[in-house]
């Protein structure tokens, strides 16, 4: 049975207050505030009746008043550009530093950018402004102005994915230079000779780690590698689909292509099956995604899953303990990706006859 919140303890809004929830809970009404707060002083238990009662009347802190009293908004900024590919990755990434701030006194909030902005624009809106307490932000470069900036402006902040400066600020990043050696040798293993890469943009760091690792695989196994230069895993699906009909009209004997984005990968394998090349028969695919569908839409794609929950779980800790104690070694976290299962069964269907490989362009 929910408690029955006295009126005389509310604001003349009607609001609950912390002077509510104090009555009802028997608490002085500072011990309610530091619960709240989650103050490490204060027993679990406590904190969890504070919030019970507190989610039970519908008590929502009000921010000025948070403000005014400790300087802390209890807002963590996701700053996200809005070309990326929100029905994958940043979907879950969001969804996932979400779950990771419950049971925290600390509220996400979503800033965009657009890719004709400055990406500095939101970073520093939100630091001269102080409308939150950390930032979140992904698209990492190699030396990237957003990061020396709040370095240097000591304000807190977690990034998903490194720069040459990591050991000195939270992240957590997926090892893409693995993630490319891995595909090699998965298409290595499934007797690839000629081979293309779709990485992510160059100016990511992300997309010089992947470039670097399967480059370098490549050199190894002695198999020839292509990487796109026209496209990279954000570019469009028609941009992409283009691309690829063109590279296989014109040279049918690529056998394996690696794509780091899901979009990418369904616009290859569209683009494949037009022109009569079946995926895991024909043309290997290697792909990474963060949400498990990409065997649903063609079972042959060779698939590792890179953990976009983890990820967004950690980089809410990390943000928080950068929040609040910021002399601790920062929170740095990478995750290692899987070998992928290559005994996957042959294609079942066929599109379209396959061209003959040795066959002369007229």
């Amino acid at each position: 049975m929910k408690p029955a919140p006295d009126v005389a303890t509310r604001e003349s809004t009607g609001k609950p207050t912390l002077k509510t929830i104090s009555q009802l809970s028997g608490l002085a009404v500072p011990t309610v505030s530091r619960a709240l707060n989650d103050a490490p002083d204060i027993g679990s238990n406590t904190k969890a009746l504070v919030r019970r009662i507190a989610a039970e009347i519908g008590y929502v802190p009000n921010r000025a008043g948070v403000r005014l009293r400790t300087g802390r908004t209890n807002v963590i900024s996701l700053v996200l550009s809005t070309e990326h590919d929100m029905m994958n990755h940043t979907a879950r990434l969001i969804s996932s530093i979400a779950g990771g701030l419950q049971g925290t006194p600390y509220h996400m909030i979503v800033t965009p950018f657009f890719a004709d902005d400055d990406p500095m624009k939101p970073i520093h809106y939100i630091v001269e402004t102080g409308s939150a307490d950390a930032i979140i932000f992904n698209q990492i470069k190699p030396e990237d102005p957003r990061v020396a900036y709040l370095m240097e402006r000591g304000f807190p902040f977690a990034t998903h994915g490194r720069t040459i400066w990591s050991d000195k600020h939270p992240y957590y990043d997926f090892d893409n230079e693995a993630f490319g050696r891995l595909a090699i040798q998965a298409l290595v293993k499934r007797g690839r000779k000629r081979l293309l890469l779709i990485a992510p943009p160059a100016e990511h760091n992300y997309g010089r780690e992947m470039l670097e690792g399967t480059r370098d695989e490549a050199t190894s196994a002695g198999v020839a590698l292509l990487s796109a230069d026209k496209i990279t895993s954000d570019s469009t699906a028609d941009e992409v689909r283009a691309y690829i009909g063109d590279l296989l009209r014109d040279d049918p004997t690529y056998d394996g292509i690696i794509a780091a984005s899901a979009n990418a990968t369904m616009a290859v394998v569209s683009a494949m099956e037009a022109e009569g090349f079946d995926v895991g028969t024909d043309i290997d695919v290697v792909a990474k995604e963060a949400i498990p569908f990409l065997k649903y839409f063609r079972e042959q794609i060779i698939v590792v899953d890179e953990d976009v929950k983890e990820a967004g779980e950690f980089l809410a800790r990390a943000a928080v303990q950068a929040i609040r104690q910021p002399e601790l070694p920062p929170l740095q976290g990478l995750e290692l990706p899987i070998a992928p299962d290559i005994d996957i069964p042959p294609a079942r269907h066929r599109i379209l006859k396959r061209p003959d490989r040795n066959t002369t362009k007229a």
